[in-house]
């Protein structure tokens, strides 16, 4: 830099010459360029005078700005667009945790909403719509043409009334699905005890997500009895659709004690972060297992590829949705906001998850529910006999009787775990791992 610096100073008339040399031809790209894009808003304010003038019905001036502007957002990319102040007071309420609808988060895909997963609990989840779900038709009227905003507010309506939705699955005929539209609460972490596992299931990362984590392990440590009887803790993040960028890092964090969880790169260098964990564990260590599927998306996926690329935790099911992009909102003076893509996220080994997705550690497809057995199938299970049915057994002499409440306690446990097969295949893999950890013991 100096040899550069002290060779412009002593040649300055030449420096001055190759600078006007250069200079010239970039002005005057420049001067074209701002042409260019002053004709063209010339062209744009021409068609809107005519539409206004001569249309053959009269238009709403409004609704006409905000389309174009809205048309100019989502030609970016299926996640940028404009919210209308309606829609971007809704936004916010659905971050807090409650809002009316039918419990499902959509892209665009072909021109159709397709599903990226239904919400737990909610009117679309009890009605059977799956992740991977397209959506053609809203009460008999098609999507196909609609923005993305237009197609959900198709689907909006008051809380209690019906609509119904055509739906097309891969693999089967397009099917009708009549949904009654409720208020959306959303929980964002649940917890359940399976043995001596910590279930935490994770719905959607809005402003009490960490909060309800923290709460939910805690009481779970303590009906288990203490940390020491949890033998490790399975993270479902199946079908959570995402949610705030800061509550990912936060639950990440929850789990690690060093290093990157995530990094955005921008195309400005003020849209580019870096974000590492802080000192302390929750649960001080103990095993992790991650779920997830093609319904995870965004936020999930932070987590998810955050806590395998340090190997805090063995990602089980499979691959997750690929949205690996950041969206800031950005209000517009009173009028509602923007929603604009203004950076790409990446691992922490450096690997962007955009339209890849987290591919698991360990692939576990979810297989399609068995029909409920047949009267005679239960009765065959019911006739199955061991030793200790047979008529003038002999005992067992070598237990006590703690020993055998033991023992039965464990094939109760194996009963459950072998239950839990039939209702949540992944979720009892990801369990069967935690306990082969655990019969295997602590590293030396």
């Amino acid at each position: 830099m100096k040899k550069f610096a002290l060779a412009a100073l002593g040649g300055t008339i030449a420096g001055a010459v190759l600078a006007t040399q250069v200079a010239g031809p970039l002005l005057a790209q420049e001067a074209a360029r701002k042409t260019s894009v002053y004709e063209q808003l010339d062209l744009f304010g021409d068609v809107f005078e005519r539409i206004r003038a001569q249309y053959v019905e009269q238009v709403d001036e409004r609704k006409l700005i905000e389309a174009a502007i809205n048309g100019m957002l989502t030609s970016l990319d299926p996640h940028s667009g404009y919210l209308p102040p309606k829609d971007f007071d809704d936004m916010q309420v659905q971050t807090r945790g409650e809002f009316g609808g039918l419990g499902i988060e959509v892209t665009q895909e072909d021109g159709f909403v397709k599903v990226v997963s239904p919400i737990d609990g909610t009117p679309a989840d009890e009605a059977g719509i799956e992740a991977g779900d397209f959506i053609t038709h809203v009460n008999n009227e098609s999507v196909l043409g609609l923005t993305l905003d237009q197609a959900v507010e198709m689907m909006r309506g008051p809380v209690g009334s019906e609509i119904v939705i055509t739906v097309v699955r891969p693999g089967s005929e397009p099917f009708d699905v009549t949904i009654i539209r409720d208020t959306i609460k959303l929980t964002a972490v649940r917890s359940r005890i399976q043995g001596d596992t910590v279930v935490l299931r994770v719905t959607t990362f809005n402003d009490q997500t960490y909060t309800n984590l923290e709460a939910e392990w805690k009481k779970s440590v303590e009906e288990l009895g203490g940390i020491e009887n949890v033998n490790g803790v399975v993270l479902d993040l199946r079908n959570n659709p995402g949610g705030l960028l800061p509550q990912a890092i936060m639950v990440s964090d929850a789990f690690l004690d060093a290093g990157e969880i995530v990094s955005t790169r921008g195309r400005n260098p003020q849209d580019s972060d870096r974000f590492n964990a802080t000192k302390g564990d929750i649960t001080d260590g103990k095993p992790i297992v991650v779920l997830i599927n093609g319904g995870s998306a965004s936020a999930s996926e932070i987590v998810a590829g955050a806590l395998k690329d340090h190997r805090r935790a063995i990602v089980v099911g499979t691959k997750s949705f690929g949205k690996g992009s950041v969206q800031t909102v950005m209000p517009l003076k009173g009028n509602g906001a923007m929603r604009l893509t203004t950076s790409r996220y990446y691992t922490p080994s450096g690997r962007s998850i955009q339209t890849l997705g987290v591919a698991p550690d360990i692939v576990v497809a979810q297989p399609p529910r068995r029909p409920a057995a047949t009267e005679e199938e239960q009765s065959a299970a019911a006739r199955s006999r061991s030793e200790a049915d047979l008529r003038g057994a002999l005992g067992n002499d070598s237990m006590t009787e703690d020993e055998r409440r033991q023992a039965d306690e464990e094939l109760k446990k194996a009963e459950e775990a072998a239950k839990l097969r039939e209702e949540d295949y992944q979720l009892a893999y990801a369990i069967d791992i935690l306990k082969g950890l655990s019969a295997l013991g602590p590293n030396d």
